[in-house]
């Protein structure tokens, strides 16, 4: 018998390769085999996600600080963290404009209030939600640099930051998936009216993140806490300029879109 992967040639009564790692596979695949692989991988006796989404909460130092340090099986890694993420919060759009849409009254809304009306409003949502994932994955390394720039005490390289940034960010919108969904299902227009609370502390969740994994002092986050607030500030601007300037480029959205109606 060989290793798919790598070739390698093994044992009969080989669970694992030693040469690669892979797990070997003996069976066809099948749905329960697939259900039983996912379950096993993220709801397994170690309750490998949730136990990950908990000390996040209550010991974010050991979850970052350890898989910078080199502990990558204890918790599970910031990848898949994403991933699951980002899976999520395909399924909220979803739900908004597939469910919730009609029942929302965009001329309410006063974050994203323009000179149109609902109408215009309605259309920045609509077509800002089809960049989603993307915007997600551009808070990223905003976050990261505040947090290289006021609390890196331990000397943290920007990659590293990183890391706990998307511990950080997915642990939240993983948290809080289960709010939204609910709120959504409930009263849709509440939860956009809501968007810039949610995403503030969101914010304030990943200071704290970058503070446990930090050694800085407590009498310092007076000055910390809010330069870090600045300089999300400046990025989030910046990303929602750049959003709007490429909806305008690929012609999502136009001058009459924003113009007040006669």
């Amino acid at each position: 018998m060989t290793c798919r992967n790598c070739n390698n040639t093994l044992r009969t009564d080989f669970s694992f390769c030693p040469d690669c790692g892979s797990k070997i596979i003996k069976n066809r695949l099948t749905t329960k085999s697939l259900t039983y692989d996912f379950l096993e991988r993220y709801f397994n006796l170690d309750n490998t996600l949730l136990k990950t989404i908990w000390h996040m909460l209550v010991k974010p130092e050991n979850v970052c600080g350890g898989y910078i340090s080199g502990i990558r099986k204890k918790y599970l890694n910031p990848v898949s963290m994403l991933a699951i993420s980002l899976t999520l919060s395909g399924f909220i759009i979803f739900l908004i404009k597939k469910i919730a849409w009609t029942d929302i009254d965009f001329s309410k809304i006063s974050y994203a209030k323009t000179s149109a009306g609902g109408p215009g409003t309605e259309k920045i949502m609509s077509s800002t939600m089809e960049y989603g994932s993307l915007l997600f994955l551009f808070y990223i390394p905003i976050l990261a640099f505040a947090s290289y720039l006021f609390f890196n005490k331990k000397k943290y390289n920007l990659a590293e930051h990183t890391v706990t940034s998307i511990y950080a960010l997915t642990s939240f919108s993983i948290i809080s998936s289960v709010y939204a969904i609910i709120t959504i299902l409930i009263n849709p227009q509440f939860y956009l009216d809501s968007a810039l609370v949610y995403s503030f502390i969101m914010v304030l969740f990943c200071i704290y993140v970058a503070y446990k994994n930090s050694k800085n002092s407590k009498k310092s986050l007076f000055w910390r806490i809010p330069m870090f607030l600045l300089i999300f500030l400046i990025g989030y601007i910046g990303i929602s300029l750049a959003t709007v300037a490429v909806l305008f480029i690929t012609g999502e959205l136009s001058i009459q879109d924003l113009a007040p109606p006669k």
